[in-house]
């Protein structure tokens, strides 16, 4: 018996065309019309497998993924903190923040490309506009934040080397660079989300199931880890506004990715808390709420030891984030039943508001 055979129903042995008298079989319950009388064809079975193939095919994504997933997050809140402080004056957060905005949008390309495999496919990515594909938006995002953070950097690495620069392009430069800033401020915030909804709008079961609140996750790690790379790199006197986000990035994170957690299906959350992405999201939960404690304090004392300590932690629980998040999609294919329980549950639910008892409605 092959394993396409185990979920055949049983077939009678087929009749000789000549001689013998035929008999007609009688149904049990003949005349219900909701099916719940009639004689079953096959035997209860418990579901292992889609014969012996996942239900849902993995994504061929791997740890650069990961890498794309954070840096994304950390240059886009990171853009948002510069915006801030360059409309407060803060010039020793604002150089920091704009170089972190666009040198981690740098790399995490590098990332991106290595996933692809080879750089034309990136830009194969921008061929076309489709408003209805997270890909696309997320790709036009990543390039024009890309292009609006390079000019405050340049400006900003410009005046940290001495001013290397030709004056007439130096002062070109310093006119574009408020603009410019200010653009990538606003794109900051999709290009920090929009990798949550790119993961949500697949069939995996985790990402999937996660959808509603998986943005909001993101979001907060993306501040949590901005407001650390700030902390980390600009002096106590001038990082005020970065340990106050981190704060609040370090509460936002936590309740959301409770919040998220209390609103998925049993299948679909175990992947979050078992093996490898169990162990990343909670090294997260405890990086995070360390860094925001430690900002806290940093607040207090003025520390700079405590600053760089509690910013280090809040990137690295971000990183931890986006790692376990990933990493739970990828194992969550592995068990069938986290996309088969889901529809279960779905198809009993419906059956009983249907008022039907039989068992032969199909999940969609």
């Amino acid at each position: 018996m092959s394993e396409f055979d185990e979920y055949r129903p049983p077939q009678e042995p087929r009749r000789r065309r000549g001689g013998g008298k035929k008999r007609r079989r009688g149904r049990v319950g003949a005349g219900a019309q909701d099916g719940s009388k009639e004689e079953r064809m096959a035997e209860d079975f418990e579901f292992s497998s889609y014969y012996g193939k996942p239900v849902v095919k993995a994504p061929p994504w791997e740890w650069p993924i990961g890498g794309y997933l954070f840096l994304g997050g950390l240059s886009g809140g990171s853009a948002l903190l510069a915006a801030g402080a360059q409309a407060t004056g803060n010039a020793e957060l604002r150089r920091s923040t704009r170089l972190t905005a666009f040198s981690a949008a740098s790399v995490g390309s590098v990332f991106l490309i290595l996933d692809l495999g080879r750089p034309e496919r990136l830009l194969n990515m921008f061929r076309v506009f489709k408003v209805t594909s997270p890909m696309s938006i997320g790709s036009w995002i990543l390039g024009s934040f890309a292009s609006a953070a390079s000019l405050p950097a340049i400006v900003e690495a410009d005046a940290l080397v001495g001013g290397v620069l030709p004056k007439p392009v130096r002062r070109l430069l310093d006119k574009a660079a408020g603009p410019a800033g200010a653009v990538a401020g606003v794109l900051g915030g999709p290009l920090a989300g929009y990798t949550a909804v790119l993961l949500a709008n697949t069939s995996n079961p985790t990402w999937n199931d996660a959808k509603k609140h998986l943005p909001y996750v993101f979001v907060s790690s993306a501040s949590a880890a901005a407001a650390g790379a700030a902390m980390a790199f600009t002096p106590v006197s001038s990082a005020g506004p970065a340990r106050a986000l981190g704060i609040t990035a370090a509460v936002s994170d936590l309740a959301a990715t409770r919040i998220m957690e209390d609103h998925m299906e049993p299948e679909p959350k175990r992947p979050l808390h078992s093996g490898i992405p169990g162990k990343l999201m909670k090294a997260s939960e405890w990086l995070i709420a360390s860094g925001g404690v430690g900002a806290a304090v940093a607040a207090a004392t003025k520390s700079r030891a405590v600053s760089v300590v509690s910013g280090v932690a809040l990137m690295a629980g971000s990183a931890c984030t986006r790692f376990g998040v990933l990493n739970a999609g990828l194992e969550a294919v592995k068990d069938p039943s986290t996309s088969i329980g889901p529809q279960k549950r779905r198809a009993e639910a419906r059956r009983r508001a249907e008022g039907l008892s039989h068992s032969t409605v199909t999940s969609g």
